[in-house]
């Protein structure tokens, strides 16, 4: 009987880490996972390091996301990507790219 009571705080200790810390550990990785799984071209994301750019190529073999930066193309590796931006911004971006006929060039 001495022994279970001695051994119930420690269980209780590890029960309460693992609610507290591993948990939402997992969590908040998982839903990281999900966000880099769903990147596609088009997408405005943030890099970890300030970064803003547009993805232009995804490579999965590598693990590597090519950005478009406002012409400068950049190689990061996807684990670098912080978070998306809103995809209508780039979405937008990326129409006003392709349809330079809608500026008004004075010649």
């Amino acid at each position: 009987m001495d022994f279970i009571i001695t051994i119930l705080p420690f269980a209780a200790i590890m029960g309460l880490m693992y609610f507290m810390m591993i948990k939402p550990q997992k969590k908040a990785a998982e839903k990281t996972k999900n966000m880099l799984d769903s990147l596609k071209k088009g997408d405005g994301i943030v890099t970890i390091g300030g970064l803003h750019g547009i993805v232009d190529e995804i490579n999965d073999v590598d693990k590597t996301v090519v950005l478009d930066c406002e012409g400068i193309f950049l190689t990061f590796e996807r684990r670098a990507i912080a978070r998306i931006k809103d995809v209508a911004v780039a979405s937008t971006i990326e129409t006003f790219e392709a349809n330079p006929e809608d500026t008004n060039d004075v010649e």
